[in-house]
């Protein structure tokens, strides 16, 4: 099969065509985000009325958690860069792009319905974040088989046009993609792993950097598919001093010791530290491009949970500190703080890059201000937990009222989302 050339579009067109895949994008990541928000809220009212469960038997706390945490994450937190990538690899002239834009989307929005009802009718794997089981273990791998098969054919078509070096990174990044379909389904399985390893002390250091630095990778490459421009004078020295220190950080990560080793070890400690580097470095990176007015704002955000979240958890990390916050709901509020704060606000800046022509305003200033007050409380009560851990389970008054504030919290967020998903249907 031959590459196809398609006649070229006029700039005004190119950029029609890309609002309207960029439309696709934003009601299908901003639908999940509000459906997990909306299930996020059903179990803050259950942890505050748990009597409540017994009117949705068998729909129990436990069924109702693999939904909310998934469509966080492959439904809202992915469904962005998917789109991207989308944005970035296919070609704005193609007769069908907008067709083919539905489909990818629209099978990988099938799947996580799929997933949902086996759920909730009690099929998963029992494995955090990797709960496809059964027959619904092979869904979400077709899925992004077949955006893929979509994106490999507009690579394809689009190689007369491409220079060598956007035909090596688009082709290098498909191929890095390519693995992930069997990697999922296979890590999906029981028999590969258990849900709960008893040969683990927790997360390492050096497991929290390499996984950082794969996001940091992500993040430098950002810029690139949503086509900001570099705006400093030196720009041809930014991507070497950018890279080059990932490189660097790469090194230290394979430096360090892997495996089941101790938070008390100075190496684990020194190596998760290079992260705090990586502090000023992203700031750098995304401040030296050109964003557009709508990605400002969520911009700022990002980075100011960027920065909070890194050096948060390294401080969580060290010892004493790490055991007194295990497994309390500290834990969860820097979750919190890393998904709905740092993604939520890396995702705004993702969907308003790619169609700069409709800003998204609406349910920012709201979903902050609600994470913030959502991640503080959980914090504090976190802090007392492990003194205290009684009191969670007598209804003691201040932990009613630390759950009262989240469950405000949470409503908050689920307010602003609909307003974001509102606004973008508009």
């Amino acid at each position: 099969m031959e590459p196809r050339s398609y006649h070229v579009l006029k700039p005004a067109n190119v950029t029609e065509v890309r609002s309207a895949v960029a439309q696709v994008v934003r009601q299908h990541a901003l639908g999940w985000l509000v459906a997990a928000n909306v299930i996020g809220v059903g179990l803050a009212t259950l942890l505050l009325w748990p009597t409540a469960g017994d009117r949705l038997a068998p729909f129990s706390y436990g069924r109702w958690m693999p939904l909310h945490l998934n469509w966080q994450l492959y439904g809202w937190c992915a469904l962005p860069l998917v789109g991207a990538l989308l944005v970035w690899i296919l070609v704005p002239d193609h007769p069908s792009v907008i067709t083919h834009a539905r489909w990818a989307l629209g099978a990988w929005s099938v799947a996580l319905g799929l997933g949902g009802i086996s759920w909730l009718s009690g099929v998963t794997s029992g494995k955090l974040f990797l709960d496809w089981h059964g027959w619904a273990r092979p869904v979400l791998p077709l899925a992004m088989v077949v955006l893929w098969t979509i994106l490999g054919a507009h690579a394809w078509w689009r190689w007369p046009q491409d220079s060598r070096r956007e035909r090596g990174l688009r082709w290098g990044i498909l191929g890095g993609l390519l693995g992930v379909p069997a990697g999922l389904y296979w890590a999906a399985g029981r028999d590969v792993y258990p849900s709960v390893n008893p040969h683990s002390g927790g997360a390492t250091g050096a497991a929290l950097l390499g996984s950082t630095l794969g996001v940091i990778a992500i993040f430098g490459l950002l810029p690139q598919w949503l086509g900001a421009k570099r705006s400093a004078a030196d720009n041809q020295r930014q991507p070497g001093v950018f890279w080059g220190a990932w490189l660097v950080s790469v090194g230290v990560w394979a430096a360090i010791d892997h495996g089941n080793t101790s938070h008390h070890e100075g190496a684990q400690i020194v190596g998760l530290g290079v992260l705090l580097l990586w502090v000023p470095l992203l700031i750098w990176w995304w401040k030296n491009h050109t964003w557009s007015e709508g990605a400002k704002c969520w911009l700022g955000a990002a980075l100011a949970w960027w920065g909070l979240l890194v050096v948060t958890g390294w401080i969580t990390f060290l010892p004493g500190v790490s055991e007194r916050l295990k497994f309390t709901n500290a834990l969860v509020g820097h979750a919190h703080l890393a998904m709905a704060g740092l993604v939520t606000s890396v995702n705004g800046m993702i969907l308003n890059q790619l169609d700069p022509t409709r800003p998204m305003r609406r349910g920012f200033a709201l979903w902050q201000g609600a994470v913030l007050v959502h991640v503080v409380v959980l914090s504090l009560m976190g802090w007392w937990e492990r003194d205290h851990a009684e009191a969670f389970f007598n209804g003691v008054a201040w932990v009613q009222v630390g759950y009262t504030i989240r469950w405000a919290a949470g409503i908050a967020m689920a307010v602003a989302s609909v307003q974001m998903l509102r606004e973008t249907r508009r």
